[in-house]
């Protein structure tokens, strides 16, 4: 696979669609998104990717896709693997084309999920050598089993989570760099991680490991951001307002590819 140098890794992103606004919302409430302020906050957030050493890699723009800033659930990266995913929104599915073009790039090797299989990357969290994968509406059991199949040669294990009212796994729950996990109550059973810790705010859930002790965070979450500090992390904080309205979070905007050393 391409070997970045002197980076941390490379960022997969893809920039706003102009129908940004019609983006599917599933559990929450539709309110108007400022398609205009979204790019604004795009630019702010692969800003900060490059300020902490990512090469930035655009994703082909798929402009009549109104989620396809969404990157994170066209594909899901372990080690030199990119698992091209089949979106549980049938009208999600052309997204994954400019993905693949992206992986392929990379010179990551590539397969992908099939029917009747649906996966979404949202629904993926990594932790050490488990992957713990949301079986919920956009996510069924083909998908998670074709997805360990694909990564048992890899030395991982999948694991299901079934979601309660929420979009994604990781829209409950991530992960910060030491594998502790931060949720939003009620969610998921979470009795299944190790160690976890329940967080105030639902913005506060979601984190974005980005090398050494810092982690993405949501502008919107800055109780947890203490929290973090106080825990010896470095939050950067990002204002991803206008994605929020789409059940978007910091996790969806990007893929991080890291070196496979």
């Amino acid at each position: 696979m391409m070997r970045p140098v002197d980076t941390t890794g490379i960022a997969l992103v893809r920039r706003p669609s102009p129908r940004l606004a019609d983006g599917i919302v599933t559990h929450i409430e539709r309110t108007v998104v400022d398609v205009a302020l979204a790019g604004d906050q795009h630019a702010a957030y692969v800003a900060a990717l490059r300020n902490a050493g990512y090469a930035i890699h655009e994703v082909e723009p798929a402009d009549d896709c109104p989620d396809s800033v969404f990157i994170e659930d066209a594909v899901v990266v372990v080690d030199d693997l990119a698992v091209l995913t089949r979106a549980g929104a049938l009208q999600r599915r052309p997204e994954v084309a400019g993905a693949d073009a992206a992986v392929t790039a990379l010179g990551l090797n590539t397969v992908r999920i099939e029917e009747p299989g649906t996966l979404d990357g949202g629904d993926v969290l990594q932790i050490g050598t488990t992957v713990y994968v949301g079986l919920g509406g956009r996510t069924n059991e083909s998908g998670i089993a074709q997805l360990a199949n694909h990564l048992a040669p890899l030395g991982r294990t999948v694991v299901a989570v079934p979601l309660g009212e929420v979009l994604h796994l990781k829209s409950a729950v991530t992960a910060l760099p030491d594998g502790t996990v931060l949720a939003w109550p009620g969610l998921v059973d979470t009795s299944i991680f190790t160690k976890v810790i329940e967080v105030d705010e639902e913005p506060g859930a979601h984190v974005v490991p980005i090398g050494g002790d810092r982690v993405l965070l949501s502008a919107d979450a800055p109780l947890t951001a203490t929290r973090l500090i106080d825990l010896g992390f470095s939050p950067v904080l990002v204002d991803i307002s206008e994605f929020e309205k789409l059940e978007g979070c910091v996790t969806c905007l990007s893929v991080l590819v890291h070196p496979v050393r």
